[in-house]
């Protein structure tokens, strides 16, 4: 049997939660330590989650020679400075999406990893579920006949005074960042790199998106349309319209309860695919231990990290600009 791939955690966050239950679903993978700027915290998190090993700072974690990759789950502004650390410290990195709003930077962290010799890749944990490649498979099958119209939603309420780094527009917070990400994800997945897009924000505080939607035009005339926030009910969903037929899937983004609809003009009810269960998280886990062991790359690389941040990018300037902006 192929030996785990043995990852470090930087921080104490909330969500590793979610990496941590991917972990114990994973064959391939395995968290070994944690680090916080407070040893006292480390150590009782450590303690808690039964991770064996915990570090005071995040450099004593990149230089722990028992660790072999790092997951960054640090705010937005975070993600590659501290991606760019440990690969220079011979890690291979999973960072928490979104790595950036700015192409050059993302082109700068993908080099990096080439000087390093090792893998950098975004966790959009989402593209892993079977859900999704049931929906892929669908699309591609032609079940639904030639695209017309992507849609996608992503959205909760957010506490505008809550103390959250979702709110900090010098942490790069903002909906567009947290949960329209996985939306352009979606559109970008099934209908590749936009043409043309334009987008519409409100603001909730200093710098940050508290609601945006956006209209993408992809090639061979399909639309994308989506819209995300923090200001609105508990709400995620993503359609895809064919020339012959819709599919649906009500439960995306997590896919905690995946139901995935296929319809078409001659049949009365909707057909429900079958979908199995499965943790996003240890299958995206999975699938850097796979890269790191046998070589080759990960589903998420170079091409598609860059291509998210040309479109986030290029959305908020027509946000900003206020007309559609060729990308």
């Amino acid at each position: 049997m192929t030996e785990r791939l043995r990852v470090g955690i930087l921080s104490t966050a909330k969500i590793n939660d979610a990496i941590l239950e991917g972990a114990r679903a994973s064959a391939g993978a395995e968290v070994v330590a944690v680090a916080s700027r407070d040893r006292g915290r480390a150590e009782a998190y450590a303690a808690e989650k039964g991770i064996p090993r915990a570090h005071g700072s995040y450099e004593d974690l990149l230089a722990d020679e028992a660790v072999e990759a790092v997951y960054v789950p640090l705010p937005n502004s975070m993600h590659l400075p501290w991606s760019e650390r440990a690969l220079a410290a011979g890690k291979h990195v999973l960072c928490e999406k979104p790595l950036s709003p700015r192409v050059p930077d993302v082109e700068a962290a993908f080099d990096a990893a080439e000087r390093a010799g090792r893998i950098l890749m975004e966790a959009f944990m989402w593209r892993y579920h079977p859900s999704t490649e049931a929906i892929v498979r669908l699309v591609e099958e032609g079940a639904i006949g030639r695209l017309r119209v992507v849609r996608a939603a992503f959205g909760f309420t957010l506490d505008p005074g809550a103390d959250n780094v979702r709110w900090a527009g010098e942490l790069e917070g903002g909906a567009l960042m947290d949960v329209g990400c996985y939306c352009l994800s979606a559109l970008r997945l099934l209908a590749g790199e936009p043409e043309r897009v334009s987008g519409e924000l409100v603001e909730g505080g200093v710098d940050v998106d508290a609601r945006f939607a956006g209209l993408l035009r992809f090639g061979d005339d399909v639309f994308g349309t989506f819209d995300c926030g923090f200001d609105v009910p508990k709400r995620a969903g993503l359609e895809i319209v064919g020339e012959a037929g819709t599919i649906a899937s009500l439960d995306p983004w997590h896919g905690r309860a995946p139901v995935v609809q296929l319809a078409r003009p001659d049949a009365d009810e909707p057909e429900v695919v079958a979908v199995e269960a499965a943790n996003p998280y240890g299958l995206e886990l999975d699938d850097l231990a796979r890269a790191v062991r046998e070589g080759g790359e990960p589903r998420l690389g170079r091409a598609d990290a860059v291509g998210q941040a040309r479109a986030i990018e290029a959305l908020y300037r027509a946000a900003r600009d206020g007309g559609a902006v060729t990308v």
